[in-house]
């Protein structure tokens, strides 16, 4: 969720008068910080993954199926190990948006290993253990990247009243008690969202139309308490939501790297953000929301829209009087400018920036590619302020400069080090949906890490324009995108310092005199194209061929490549599919798009017995043989000796 400062927050007339003060000093915060790091060199690769997760109540009596707003009580029991012995946990807990969610990360960093790849899903095992030992005995915590039913009546337990009037949400749908209360962010960041554009947030996503969705699909907002701006805002045959709770309020799957420099760090975020649209349409899970079928799989346009606090101005409806910029995109979007030398003929999309701070930081001896990104997150304002960080050591100090940086949600983000810390600098993938089951989010994570070695050892170049990048971020969310949608990416990979292992086996690459990127399917840029494409995934299997790999690892690996590839194929389903089939075939579905309380009820708790382990589900995970037979218990002890063993092995 990004910076979590504590103290008293600001109103939106508070803050924005901060707003210059909090740019300039966040401005001189990133120039001492980049001069005092910009030269350290020899970090190894450090990574780990986070996962955001759900509580849900299973009334099994009544059968149905809430989101359980119990996170602020189970946070600081499961964080007491951390304060005890940060050495020594297998997890650390971080709140979330939603009073429902938490987030796990590993307790210390995966390293340069290979050994670390077997130890990625028994660790994620070990922490969904942790929380499962202090949950009653209808409640489960599932990874799902949205509730179904999340805005419906009554989707949260213990039951919470909609205020649209005055509440900090002022939503129709979304109560403020299913906001995390724990930490302040959240609901100023919510109400300070609103109260900076002067109206809520609107969210549309097209219905899916079967064959009894009502033609047009149009809600009476009225019941609902709406003074008609719901009704203007929503559009017809459209599912309408109006707050920041409904895409924050969903769950994802990232990774962070650390980068042995700094040069390096901007090559993977560059090379990766081309990666970041196929990965989505690779990991499509959240077909449903409001309780709709919607004609999208994934939650990003979503996400974008809960927290666009742009005006009308900013918006280009109306002439720019009281703002600065016209903005092309939301503050959650895909990344807009390249980082990198070889990038730089690539950054063909309008990049608007703060060119007063460009010059500023130019003037610093920063170079262009990196002045000009830093100045396009600063065109924002910063939504939340606390009292007490108004006042800063710049020497000592970057809650200004992270107060804009973590609250531009992108595809990538480029993460310079904290001050004071050990930490190098680190790049974070994050386009991903949250899977179902270990095995699924271990696999993702080992494919993208396992990416990012293949790119740096076989020196490979996937760079596009960055228009194609967008065209295919947009194509990634719809409905079956991976079996129906073709998307630019770059068949010429080598580079003139590609190794000639690589050149050998990338055959025909490097001519340019020939397009340098074509369209292609998601199974063809995986699992190649004959004479035309290598495949990432064989790519992959290249590399790991001159590892010296064990068996068990070796073993995990291919499993994990093995889903990979086979969903690409579009011979596993992605959990989009899966659960849109899952409806489809219910005795209560109607054809009519809704998704009922007995519907939600069966599909969760499917989910559930999957996510246990006590249900088989090949359509959807194939058999994969590192899914562990081991009672749970047995399984996590296991898991932490691993993990304990080798994150204390020297990284080579």
């Amino acid at each position: 969720m990004g910076l979590l400062s504590e103290g008293s927050p600001l109103s939106w007339e508070e803050t924005k008068k901060y707003a210059d003060h909090v740019r300039r000093h966040g401005i001189v915060q990133f120039i001492k910080l980049y001069h005092r790091l910009k030269d350290r060199q020899n970090d190894c690769l450090k990574w780990g993954d986070e996962i955001e997760y759900m509580i849900i109540k299973l009334d099994h009596a009544n059968q149905t199926a809430r989101v359980c707003l119990k996170a602020e009580k189970l946070l600081p029991v499961l964080q007491e190990k951390e304060k005890e012995n940060l050495d020594g946990v297998n997890a650390l807990w971080r709140p979330e948006f939603g009073a429902y969610m938490i987030e796990g990360t590993p307790g210390k960093p995966y390293g340069a290993l290979s050994s670390c790849f077997n130890v990625v899903e028994a660790n994620m095992r070990a922490r969904r253990f942790e929380v499962e030992e202090l949950l009653e005995s209808d409640e489960s915590l599932l990874c799902l990247t949205s509730f179904p039913r999340l805005g419906c009546p009554d989707f949260t337990f213990p039951p919470a009243k909609l205020n649209p009037k005055e509440s900090a949400l002022c939503s129709l749908f979304f109560p403020d008690e299913a906001v995390f209360g724990g930490h302040p962010r959240f609901k100023t960041l919510a109400r300070n969202i609103r109260q900076r554009r002067n109206k809520k947030v609107i969210i549309n996503v097209p219905i899916y139309r079967d064959k009894n969705t009502p033609d047009p699909f149009v809600e009476d907002l009225s019941k609902l308490g709406d003074d008609g701006e719901g009704a203007v805002a929503a559009l017809p045959n459209h599912v309408y939501m109006d707050t920041m709770g409904f895409g924050m309020g969903c769950s994802c799957l990232q990774v962070t790297f650390q980068a042995c420099n700094i040069n390096e760090a901007r090559i993977l975020y560059d090379q990766l953000a081309t990666v970041c649209p196929i990965a989505l349409a690779l990991s499509a899970a959240s077909p449903v929301h409001r309780g709709y079928l919607t004609d999208r799989d994934c939650r990003w346009s979503i996400i974008s829209a809960s927290v666009d606090d742009r005006t009308d101005e900013e918006l280009g409806k109306e002439p720019l009087k009281n703002n600065r910029f016209k903005i092309s995109k939301s503050r959650y979007d895909s990344i807009d400018s390249y980082l990198s030398s070889a990038g730089e003929k690539f950054n063909d999309i309008d990049l608007v920036y703060d060119e007063e701070l460009y010059n500023i930081l130019r003037e610093s001896d920063i170079d262009h590619l990196l002045s000009q990104h830093i100045a396009h997150l600063f065109i924002r304002d910063p939504i939340t302020l606390f009292s007490e960080k108004i006042n800063q050591n710049d020497d000592e100090d970057s809650d200004h400069f992270e107060n804009i940086q973590s609250t531009n949600w992108q595809t990538m983000r480029f993460k310079p080090p904290p001050p004071n810390s050990s930490i190098g600098w680190r790049v974070e993938f994050r386009s991903m949906e949250v899977q179902m089951t270990e095995f699924e989010n271990a696999a993702y994570v080992v494919f993208i890490v396992l990416l990012t070695r293949v790119i740096l050892s076989f020196q490979l170049n996937l760079l596009i324009p960055l228009s194609k990048v967008d065209e295919n971020l947009t194509k990634a969310q719809k409905r079956d995108a991976i079996l129906t949608e073709k998307f630019w990416f770059r068949k010429d990979l080598t580079t003139c310092e590609s190794p000639p292992v690589a050149t050998e086996y990338i055959a025909g690459c490097c001519n340019p005199n020939e397009c340098q990127y074509t369209q292609m399917t998601i199974n063809e840029i995986i699992n190649g194209k004959k004479n035309e494409f290598p495949g990432l995934v064989p790519l992959i299997q290249k590399f790991l061929s001159s590892m010296d790999v064990d068996v068990d690892t070796q073993c995990s690996i291919q499993q994990y490549l093995q889903l990979i590839r086979l969903r690409a194929k579009g011979e596993l389903m992605t959990p989009a599919r899966w659960i849109r089939d899952f409806v489809s075939k219910h005795p209560n579905y109607k054809f009519d798009s809704v998704v009922d309380d007995q519907i939600n009820y069966d599909l969760l708790l499917r989910i559930d017995k999957i996510t246990q382990g006590k249900e088989e589900c090949p359509e959807l995970l194939g058999k994969p043989l590192s899914r562990s037979k081991e009672h749970i218990p047995s399984a996590v002890s296991k898991a932490e000796k691993i993990y304990s063993n080798t994150i204390n092995n020297k990284i080579s």
